[in-house]
């Protein structure tokens, strides 16, 4: 008892309770000011940390000396009767009531106040160093990956799943430009100022925040930056449950749209809605599947599967499945006889279960007209798709690419400046372009967009194939050898060496690389190597290699009719039966209406 005496008397319990109650406050304030003012997330738990160091040394402190109001006294400065020292306590406890008061305000702000006053805005600050600079149009936003702040950094999928089906509801809205996730997600893990990102993506504002998940409680920050001066137009944090995630995902584009003066002409777009723990499995199995190896789309249609089997119903998991198994395809893992009735079952399902869902039709398209070459069908879902969302970028990249092969060159055009306008920065957005302007024989242009291309994927495969291809075209076969040079895949490199070579009269050279080609890689690439063949004067063989094209269903195949390194074999007559034969013939394609719209700007 003495020892409780003494420490009441020194006010130990006094100062550890101000103590307490004034790191509790500096903790909230840190917690809430952090993710306005952009500080890095350990400055949260420093700050805790720093607090509970000092708690020790700030009871010792008490102890050895009187801590009052007054400053530090000596304990044998203190009268011993107790009149300082109750004077002292009681100017104490009026600063630990003024603390609990502020502390008990914060809690109360935080926890009580209504969602419509939740939404704050701070006072404009402009990053240190960056001048201020207006891009991109008022409405325009792009959603950038949300930062996983979870305690064992696990949740980095959820995270960016998070963030893209953000992207995927405002992208909804037509009176947005709403950037697309390719390049949104180009600066993932990239140290760049939202000026520069706003810049070289051409937008007004950035939508950013983060993501912390433990169990089934979320934390979820979202804040909406004005480029031109970083300043924060709206920031709100959310504390929910997972079955909450999809309420969350509207309430933040709501307030986006709101922020953005956007005056929407017909019903808000939502969420899509399923069982939580499906979604989390559909969100893994996306990320999985963009990984875009054997192994990691073999795990994702496992985890498309999980979701599955927990809502069979749920489109967008049916959607993936099918796109991952295009995957397969692609890579080899499936032969076209597999895959193929899998993946269209699959995109077919997602349409059962809902209709509304345009990716599907997207997808659909692609099994008809990049493997099955069925046009018409491509066509139909493609018009389908787009009349449901007019402006998404994956939908139109997809009938850019069955434009080029119908020969609507003009229409391919139109479409691939659109896609690469609202995805600046997509490799496959400026191959697609490259590829109708050569088709159109606007080379210069070409080259220019397979430039841009490689200044944004230097050491991406087969761009630099398809750029010396267009060189060849132009007549400058010493820079297509120079590109035909760097080409990453051996493959492409050795075929693209032998027309260079054989373009510039080395004709030794030629065949030994062309002999290299067929040593290594004689069934891989059929539909290349007949090209290889056609350029180099060899049209039986350029023939017989299109026939094993057909059979094996390559992929490239339905671009034979516009690809122009075929030209040498039109006067054949062997030539317009084959593409007859294939559904190719000029006259089959014409009759195929395609009429959609680019969508405005």
């Amino acid at each position: 008892m003495s020892l409780i005496a003494e420490l009441k008397r020194r006010n130990v319990f006094r100062v550890s309770a101000a103590y307490l109650a004034l790191g509790w406050i500096v903790t909230q304030v840190t917690s809430t000011v952090a993710p306005w003012l952009h500080l890095p997330e350990w400055v949260g738990p420093v700050v805790l940390w720093i607090g509970m160091i000092g708690f020790p040394f700030v009871v010792l402190f008490s102890w050895i000396y009187e801590l009052t109001p007054e400053g530090l006294k000596r304990e044998s400065e203190v009268d011993r009767s107790g009149s300082i020292t109750h004077h002292t306590a009681r100017r104490l406890d009026y600063v630990i009531i003024a603390l609990l008061v502020v502390a008990i305000g914060l809690f109360a702000f935080h926890e009580f106040r209504p969602a419509a006053e939740t939404r704050m805005t701070v006072v404009a600050r402009t990053t240190p160093g960056t001048a201020p600079s207006t891009t991109g149009v008022d409405r325009s936003v792009a959603v950038l990956p949300f930062v996983d702040m979870s305690a064992g950094k696990d949740q980095e999928y959820f995270a960016d799943g998070i963030s893209e089906e953000l992207l995927n509801l405002l992208a909804k809205v037509p009176q947005l430009r709403v950037i697309a996730r390719t390049s949104s997600f180009s600066f993932k893990g990239k140290e760049v100022d939202i000026a520069e990102i706003a810049k070289k993506l051409n937008v007004a504002n950035v939508l950013e925040g983060s993501v912390r998940k433990s169990g089934d409680t979320l934390r979820i920050t979202a804040q909406l930056i004005r480029a031109s001066d970083s300043s924060h137009l709206w920031s709100q944090t959310y504390d929910r449950k997972m079955t909450d995630v999809f309420t969350v995902q509207d309430e933040i584009a709501a307030a986006v749209v709101e922020q953005l003066k956007v005056t929407l002409l017909g019903d808000a777009p939502k969420a899509r809605v399923t069982d939580p723990e499906a979604y989390a499995f559909f969100l893994q199995a996306r990320d999985m599947s963009r990984q875009y190896s054997a192994a990691s789309l073999e795990q994702a249609i496992g985890l498309y599967k999980q979701a599955l089997a927990i809502d069979p119903s749920y489109a967008p998991a049916w959607d993936g499945m099918a796109v991952a198994y295009f995957g397969q395809m692609d890579l080899g893992v499936l032969t076209i006889e597999q895959g193929l009735p899998l993946g269209k079952e699959a995109a077919q399902k997602a349409l059962e279960h809902d209709p509304s869902f345009a990716p599907a039709y997207g997808t659909q398209a692609i099994f008809d007209a990049i493997i099955g070459r069925d046009y018409p069908a491509a066509v139909q879902h493609l018009q389908r798709g787009l009349a449901l969302d007019p402006a998404n970028v994956d939908i139109i990249g997809i009938a850019a690419a069955v434009a080029r092969r119908l020969g609507r060159l003009d229409l391919a055009i139109s479409l691939g400046e659109y896609q690469v306008a609202n995805d600046p920065v997509s490799v496959e957005g400026y191959d697609g372009l490259g590829l109708a302007y050569r088709y159109k024989g606007q080379l210069d242009e070409s080259i220019a967009a397979y430039r841009k291309l490689l200044s944004l994927a230097p050491d991406a495969g087969w761009y630099r194939t398809a750029l010396g291809g267009v060189l060849l075209q132009k007549g400058d076969a010493e820079a297509a050898l120079t590109e035909f040079r760097k080409e990453p895949i051996e493959v492409y490199r050795l075929g693209g060496l032998a027309m260079a070579y054989q373009a510039l009269g080395r004709k030794a050279e030629s065949d030994a690389a062309f002999v290299e080609l067929m040593k290594k890689y004689p069934d891989t690439k059929p539909f290349a190597t007949a090209a290889v063949l056609a350029y180099r004067g060899d049209i039986d063989r350029a023939f017989e290699m299109l026939e094993t094209a057909a059979r094996i269903h390559d992929i490239d195949l339905g671009a034979l009719a516009v690809f122009p390194t075929f030209a040498p074999m039109h006067e054949d007559p062997r030539w317009l039966p084959l593409l007859r034969r294939l559904g190719l013939a000029p006259e089959q394609l014409a009759a195929i209406k395609f009429e959609i719209s680019v969508p405005k700007q």
